[in-house]
């Protein structure tokens, strides 16, 4: 895995004004490329790549970038792994393409010289975002991969165009303008993430899963770049999959399914390095494994992190499944005082507001798992394309009940809802926790939540209800938005796949892949995902729902997979990644969540602080669980700490 950076410039640069800007760009991902670096300049002076590269397939000096094609026409500076090279390889050796090395980048490069940029990236099986600079035409061409693995920030400094993996190395340049987007901070506070095309900076967009940029740089002409545009989307793949249903049967379904991924697996275990796997113990991941397992030639290395909060533990879990599928496992565990050693890290590696809890112990898990193997296989994207989230199950509940309740019970049951005062639910959790045994977490949360989908107008309302966040509320600057990630009106989905649907489009891309590769990418770990092969992704939109989900169960392929490999009783439930936040914050966070509200910070950063204040002693006090609203108003806070002058 690599990092680059790259400007283009409104007239011929000079060397000088290269190195002071390029050199610290370059340096700002060195993490994503601890192995080696390079630079190239176009003969115009106006088009600089720099690159920094983590070696993982051809680790000779001929995978090193930037790289030129072999007529010289096309340069890139990539970053990611094309599974099907070997296949593309052969195919461009039988029409006349000679290789130097051994390494996807080159086999990229041969693919636009035969066909093209863009039908050369429709080829690629594969995460990965590149720049590529074409000096025919005097014309560069950014692409980004399908499901958004792989990062890449875009954006004019000045008359300048600039780009690059992360947006800190854009952070580099001398007198970047680092206004804040109001529209991005606003997202962040309704969803835990900066969601794409957005970024924190007004002046910087990040392109989208799936989409390709065109930016033009003619001799003594402006730069200019199209709008991005999608050369494969999952909303396309969705609409394909209504229009073209999967007619086998059950059996047929979970044969094909297994076959796509086991493929996926196959390829995404060749590199040159030492490879393992996360393990939680759920049922993805430990699919994942299983198949490993029977693909490599070694026994496979799994890695896990624990707690030592037995009700958030997944370590048993892993262990249990590790047994069972007879892999070399190890596990790490971590309490709050490894997450308040690295906790003020975290703005530095996201370099914008984020704040899904689960990026401490997966950064933990990285740093550890890379003392082990350089590049780890894990479970994400099996429950947004297999229908995994309890979130899915609540939502057809929910609509069901709807349909069936009159508008005017619906509101009155929301308006008893909301109204319960913070004693009367700090006595309804004492009952549970008392007399159920029920962890009764953010109940009044749920409630909320469950008021708002009472009074849900359609889809994307039910849907917001569930997923949004209310940091906000104890800001005097927010201004609540919808979410808006796209408007599926014209397809034909039910409220699950319609769900489903939104979260492949942006809390996927936005929100987990962005979480696994920053985090895996400062512990210079390479992280793949199979399940995001596209071709798995598009099959399982074919897929009637009754195959992924029934009788409250979801994922049903997958577990049909597992089910052939290992006995039921040591795979684990969907537990999710959950991490003990609320209670961190009454204990060891407590002084690190002081500093940070101080009265000149929560005013300086538009937050009400009467609002703040009550919110953070009512959590202290136990009288209501703001664990989620504290928490995202936190790493505002300590995002701001870091990165905004002020």
């Amino acid at each position: 895995m690599c990092g680059f950076a790259g400007l283009v410039t409104a007239e011929r640069a000079t060397k000088e004004y290269v190195d002071r800007t390029l050199v610290p760009m370059s340096d700002a991902v060195a993490h994503r490329g601890p192995d080696d670096a390079g630079r190239w300049s176009d003969a115009s002076g106006r088009l600089h790549f720099g690159h920094r590269r983590l070696s993982i397939n051809d680790l000779s000096p001929a995978g090193r970038q930037p790289m030129s094609s072999v007529t010289g026409r096309f340069h890139i500076v990539y970053n990611g792994e094309i599974y099907n090279f070997k296949d593309l390889r052969d195919e461009l050796s039988r029409l006349g393409h000679h290789f130097r090395g051994l390494s996807d980048t080159e086999v990229l490069l041969a693919a636009c010289e035969e066909w093209g940029v863009q039908p050369a990236v429709t080829r690629c099986v594969g995460m990965f975002a590149f720049a590529i600079a074409d000096t025919v035409e005097r014309a560069l061409w950014m692409a980004r991969d399908r499901t958004g693995e792989k990062p890449l920030y875009y954006g004019f400094h000045g008359k300048h165009f600039t780009f690059a993996s992360e947006l800190k190395a854009l952070l580099a340049i001398p007198q970047f303008n680092r206004t804040i987007d109001p529209d991005a901070e606003t997202a962040f506070f309704d969803m835990g993430y900066v969601p794409a095309p957005l970024s924190i900076y007004r002046e910087v967009r990040k392109l989208p899963a799936g989409c390709l940029l065109h930016v033009k740089y003619g001799d003594g002409s402006a730069i200019t770049h199209t709008a991005p545009f999608p050369y494969w989307s999952v909303l396309a793949a969705a609409r394909a999959g209504v229009d073209d249903p999967f007619m086998g049967t059950e059996a047929e379904a979970f044969a094909e399914t297994e076959k796509l991924l086991n493929s996926a697996v196959r390829a995404q275990l060749v590199a040159d390095v030492p490879l393992g796997a996360f393990l939680s113990g759920g049922i993805d991941s430990s699919a994942i494994v299983a198949l490993m397992q029977e693909n490599s030639a070694r026994q496979t290395r799994t890695f896990t992190i624990g707690f030592s909060e037995a009700d958030y533990d997944e370590a048993p879990m892993a262990r249990e499944v590790a047994k069972a599928l007879r892999t070399d496992h190890s596990e790490f565990y971590v309490g709050a005082k490894a997450v308040l050693d690295v906790i003020s890290a975290m703005p530095a590696i996201y370099d914008e507001p984020f704040s899904d809890a689960s990026m401490l112990p997966t950064y933990l898990l990285a740093r550890l798992t890379r003392n082990h193997v350089t590049v780890a296989l894990s479970g994400d994207g099996g429950d947004e394309a297999f229908a995994g989230y309890s979130r899915y199950l609540v939502g057809e509940k929910l609509i069901r009940g709807i349909r069936l309740t009159p508008l005017l019970l619906r509101r009155l049951a929301s308006r008893c809802l909301r109204s319960g005062s913070d004693k009367t639910w700090a006595g309804i959790e004492r009952v549970l926790r008392n007399y159920t045994g029920v962890r009764p977490s953010a109940l009044r949360d749920k409630a909320g939540k469950m008021a708002r989908a009472l009074v849900a107008k359609d889809s994307q309302a039910i849907y917001d209800s569930l997923v949004r966040h209310e940091g906000g509320e104890l800001r005097i600057a927010a201004q609540r938005k919808s979410s808006n990630v796209h408007n599926p009106q014209d397809c034909a989905f039910d409220l699950i796949s319609d769900m489903m649907l939104r979260d492949q489009v942006s809390y996927l891309p936005d929100d987990v892949l962005v979480k696994v590769d920053r985090a895996a990418m400062a512990a210079g770990l390479e992280t793949r995902a199979p399940f995001l092969d596209h071709r798995l992704i598009e099959f399982a939109w074919r897929l009637p729902l009754r195959f992924k989900m029934h009788g409250g169960v979801g994922k049903r392929p997958v577990r049909a997979i597992l089910e052939k490999r290992m006995p039921m009783r040591a795979q684990g439930g969907k537990r999710g990644f959950s991490v003990p936040i609320g209670r961190w914050l009454r204990g060891e966070l407590r002084g690190w969540a002081e500093a940070l509200l101080d009265p000149g910070k929560l005013v300086s950063a538009g937050f009400c602080e009467s609002s703040i204040r009550r919110a953070w002693q009512q959590h202290l006090s136990g009288a209501r669980d703001n664990q989620q609203a504290l928490w995202d108003s936190l790493m505002y806070l300590n995002w701001r700490a870091a990165c905004v002058r002020t």
